[in-house]
């Protein structure tokens, strides 16, 4: 499961951007409770979304032309230069820095063999999100990809990520974990892409107390309904929804949480 206690290859941050970051900030204050606050006057406008004064995301305003409003997962590194190197290596491209975010740590933004975007963070005073797991926070991390098997390759040789099947519904799960950190450390899985066509892409998932509830607020908010909620034995109820600038993220309320 997650945990602030990062290794390497975890996910340790998320941030989202936006083209509007007031209008995030309202949507997913609405949603989660989640308060903004700004990074400072040199940070270009970033800051943190924060739960009862700890952190559990940050988020910025975006530009035209950087790109369509994603969520951002990243994985903690213990050398950030290291990593982009062999993402590069594996088939994958640096699409920003590393860069040393004013002490704070290093970070890089790349894109895996099939495209799709992920952050690496080198902790420097900043190790990581305060808190997962809890109502309103990261519990859960999954990439849709074309190809699962050339996934797994491309995280376990940049990463180290390690990769094992969980039966499920339908078929088999692929889990993820840290390399040598066991199966109690699985932080997310491989899906294969909805459709061939999408772009492939990690989807963040945020614990909830109500799933139901959550949905019908997104859409009050503005939001939409990508995927209706739905219960998996043994996992929980989830749906995945787009905030109202296209961002995607998913909802699960984790069964045995909180019961």
């Amino acid at each position: 499961m997650l945990t602030t206690a990062f290794v390497d290859g975890a996910p340790n941050w998320l941030d989202i951007g936006a083209p509007d970051i007031d209008g995030a900030r309202s949507f997913y204050g609405g949603l989660f409770g989640w308060r903004f606050r700004s990074a400072g006057a040199d940070a270009g406008g970033y800051g943190f979304f924060q739960l009862d004064g700890r952190t559990v995301a940050g988020g910025m305003q975006t530009e035209p032309g950087q790109g369509p409003p994603s969520w951002t997962l990243y994985f903690r590194s213990e050398d950030a230069r290291a990593t982009a190197k062999a993402a590069r290596q594996a088939h994958g491209r640096v699409l920003f820095g590393p860069v040393d975010v004013m002490g704070q740590g290093h970070m890089a933004v790349l894109a895996d063999q099939a495209g799709a975007t992920f952050g690496i963070w080198q902790p420097g005073e900043t190790s990581g999100v305060d808190v997962v797991n809890a109502p309103g926070a990261l519990c859960w991390a999954e990439l849709h990809t074309p190809d699962i098997a050339a996934a797994a390759a491309f995280y376990h040789r940049v990463l180290g990520l390690e990769t094992s099947g969980v039966p499920f519904p339908g078929g088999t799960y692929t889990c993820v974990n840290p390399g040598g950190a066991g199966e109690d450390a699985m932080f997310g899985g491989m899906v294969p892409l909805a459709r061939p066509e999408d772009e492939p892409y990690w989807l963040p998932y945020f614990e909830v107390e109500d799933a139901d509830a959550v949905v019908a607020e997104a859409r009050r908010l503005g939001g939409t309904l990508v995927v209706r909620p739905a219960t998996i034995e043994r996992v929980g109820r989830m749906a995945t929804l787009a905030d109202p600038y296209g961002a995607r993220f998913a909802v699960i309320k984790s069964a045995g949480v909180r019961e």
